[in-house]
């Protein structure tokens, strides 16, 4: 909401993300929110940058003001107003559906046309809008399958959709059907943008699927160096990237129904894991340079440890 207004919120678009009157006098209280003026907030830090999704969200709005109460935001429109990650995605259009008018491209807008609009519209703080999961499923049937494989990841990540309900949803798209439950078989469990990246990348090459296990703790860890892994046992190696653009960045904490991962148990006896692949974000442009520089480190992994069940020409082929 404060990006949709340009970096400020009001009173009921706070209470409408679910901040009771107490918690928004505390937040004010505590310097953590400004009062604009009366009635109107803003996020106690520095300025916040423009930015294309900025943008595109403030044009959203506007054209839900004044599209009339039959025009509802859909496809990526509708998912950046869930706070969807965008990247990827074409920022040039806002995608409304409506019941009546004319289909197709004008100034900026693609409005789709079904009549009866169907299910999974909803209302929220007088915008109106896809649900996520009819959200999701439509930018899978009609958007990049990288881009679309990332939303999707998001939504999952963030509990905005479950599995059954994207699977429900495509049942209701008009076109894309297929397409939408390929970008659906490609779900990588990832919990950021670069993750997501980064698993599809190596699963489109044939690679082994990583560890739900978190990696062993290097012997001289970099307390300065912010990264994430991938952990391979099998080939004894970890896969450190970039944690570019997190879906959520709330500190996990565990709990009796969400416990911490058990870490892999070491064999003493058995070779130790030894050799670390690093990948940039600007590597992930690159498909083919990190699927070589991943199985290159497997292959070093193998020399120094004796490891030689990874069969490189099957993956080849």
């Amino acid at each position: 909401m404060a990006s949709i207004r340009g970096g400020v919120f009001t009173r009921a678009d706070a209470r409408a993300c679910g901040y009771a009157d107490a918690d928004i006098d505390a937040l004010l209280v505590s310097g953590c929110w400004r009062r604009i003026r009366r009635g109107t907030y803003a996020a106690h830090r520095s300025l916040m940058l423009i930015t294309d999704e900025m943008l595109y969200l403030r044009r959203v709005y506007q054209v839900l003001r004044a599209g009339g109460p039959g025009v509802y935001a859909s496809h990526q429109s509708a998912a950046a107003l869930h706070a969807l990650p965008l990247w990827g995605l074409d920022l040039t259009r806002v995608h409304v559906t409506g019941a009546d008018g004319r289909s197709g491209r004008l100034r900026g807008v693609h409005r789709h046309i079904r009549d009866p609009v169907g299910p999974g519209f909803q209302l929220w703080n007088r915008l109106r809008m896809a649900s996520p999961a009819r959200a999701v499923a439509e930018v899978a049937a009609t958007a990049p399958p990288v881009p679309a494989v990332v939303l999707a990841d998001a939504a999952l990540h963030t509990g905005l959709v479950t599995t059954r309900t994207l699977r429900h949803a495509v049942t209701l798209l008009d076109h894309g059907t297929k397409r939408a439950h390929t970008v659906f078989g490609h779900l990588t469990g990832a919990s950021s943008i670069a993750e997501t990246r980064l698993r599809l990348i190596l699963s489109t090459a044939g690679l082994p699927t990583p560890s739900l296990s978190p990696p062993p703790e290097p012997e001289t860890p970099d307390p300065d160096l912010s990264t994430a892994a991938l952990w391979f046992p099998d080939e004894r190696t970890v896969v450190e990237f970039e944690p570019r653009f997190p879906f959520w960045c709330e500190e996990f904490e565990p709990s009796a129904e969400e416990p911490l991962p058990e870490p892999l148990a070491a064999d003493p006896d058995g070779p130790q894991p030894v050799e670390y692949c690093w990948i940039s974000w600007t590597d992930l442009n690159d498909p083919p340079l990190v699927v070589d520089r991943v199985r290159t480190t497997f292959t070093r992994a193998a020399r120094r440890t004796g490891i030689r069940h990874f069969n490189f020409a099957q993956v080849q082929s």
